[in-house]
């Protein structure tokens, strides 16, 4: 009896999380249908969801219009950029903060923490005002380092639940066997938190990929990802929801892909000391 209710239980929790999975996953479902669509069949009412003429019109249309592949570089840049600029500097910050903490350490990640409560639009004079007359607008450097600056926080935040969870004992016997600072941080302490640093870079890398505030007002051309990509097919001019959907899927593909082989260590990370 006990075990017909225990199975009961798991297929109705079971159930429900497929429920929920489909209802998060279900734009993203419809947007990639309404990709393979014709404008007339985009916006029809009641709408098709799997019967209906498929094409693949509107990517050959979007590639001919758009250098996808510009825009896709761009991305990768910025994000693994921005990315690797903050660990570089979150990896040693986190190390100090969790391993030696001051009498201000909490306040001072309460107040990194705080700056992202911050609406950026408030930002955004001052700081488009400094990019133009350092001669930074369009470009890839600028962006970099807006995007590291608007995740760092986030970086050492992380990195430093990782490393709290670390016994600081095995730091001290690296240093009585005569390791250096930058030894302990490098051969010690990074290849035991290799799961939250993974899921702390796989992490940012899907955040700077998605900023679209500071890329749409920071850049024009040059340094375009494929935020501005999608933005260029927002049209007043009238409804392009088909052209948009397949923009907007050739956008997140690389993300989707990577998020989904990579959903093991993200998960590992992210659960990384929550289990003793």
């Amino acid at each position: 009896m006990a075990r017909q209710h225990t199975l009961r239980r798991r297929s109705l929790t079971t159930a429900m999380a497929w429920g929920v999975g489909f209802l998060l996953f279900f734009p993203i479902l419809w947007m990639v249908l309404t990709s393979f669509k014709t404008e007339l069949e985009a916006f029809s009412l009641p709408p098709k969801f799997l019967f209906f003429d498929w094409t693949i019109e509107n990517f050959g249309i979007v590639q001919q219009r758009s250098d996808y592949l510009r825009f896709a570089g761009n991305s990768i840049i910025l994000s693994v950029g921005s990315t690797l600029v903050g660990l570089a500097f979150a990896v040693p910050a986190a190390w100090a903060m969790a391993f030696a903490p001051g009498k201000r350490t909490k306040d001072v990640l309460l107040w990194m923490l705080s700056t992202k409560m911050m609406p950026p639009v408030g930002a955004l004079i001052p700081v488009y005002l400094l990019f133009k007359d350092s001669g930074l607008l369009d470009s890839r450097i600028g962006l970099i380092g807006v995007e590291f600056l608007l995740n760092l926080p986030i970086i050492v935040w992380m990195l430093f639940t990782y490393f709290k969870e670390i016994p600081g004992e095995i730091l001290e016997a690296s240093r009585m066997d005569g390791a250096t600072l930058w030894r302990e941080i490098v051969y010690v302490l990074t290849p035991m938190a290799v799961p939250g640093i993974a899921s702390t870079l796989l992490l940012n890398i899907i955040l700077a990929w998605n900023e679209a505030f500071w890329t749409l007002n920071l850049t024009t051309t040059q340094a375009a990802p494929l935020t501005q990509f999608i933005a260029s097919y927002s049209s007043p001019e009238g409804l392009f929801w088909a052209k948009l959907s397949a923009a907007s899927t050739l956008a997140i593909a690389p993300i989707l892909v990577m998020g989904w082989f990579s959903q093991r260590q993200l998960v590992r990370g992210l659960t990384f000391g929550a289990v003793k």
